[in-house]
């Protein structure tokens, strides 16, 4: 198994009042920075869009792992989230926690790699980019 963070990832995180809340996120890391995005369901009570897109951009040295999740487009109590976290061995699991800046609200997650190849993955972004 690579240690390379890209690839498919089945997270949950857990939120007070709300519970435990899936989302899948896509990675792709470049020497130690990377990016990706994540699509989770919306959980404040009467929201308008069933699902969230955000990206994702940050970092990795040794097993730390941080990053920015960006809500697109902010709203409906969604914006920036901060993410902390340590990466096992394998680099099939992370875990750590989550933060709103600016705010009290905080918690875990746990993101679990899918079963899907990284290289697979990697194809997938690289068949999505427009031609030059």
């Amino acid at each position: 198994m690579t240690d390379s963070l890209t690839g498919i990832w089945d997270g949950t995180y857990v939120q007070r009042q709300v519970g435990m809340v899936t989302f899948l996120a896509t990675l792709i890391e470049t020497g130690g920075a990377f990016t990706g995005n994540v699509t989770e369901p919306c959980t404040v009570p009467g929201c308008p869009i069933s699902t969230h897109n955000a990206s994702i951009a940050g970092h990795r040295s040794g097993s730390a792992v941080s990053f920015i999740k960006r809500y697109e487009p902010p709203g409906h109590g969604y914006g920036a989230v901060a993410y902390e976290g340590t990466v096992n061995a394998e680099a099939t699991e992370i875990d750590g926690r989550w933060k709103v800046p600016g705010a009290a609200a905080s918690g875990t997650f746990l993101m679990v790699r899918s079963g899907k190849p990284a290289e697979a993955v990697a194809a997938e972004e690289r068949a999505k980019e427009p031609a030059r």
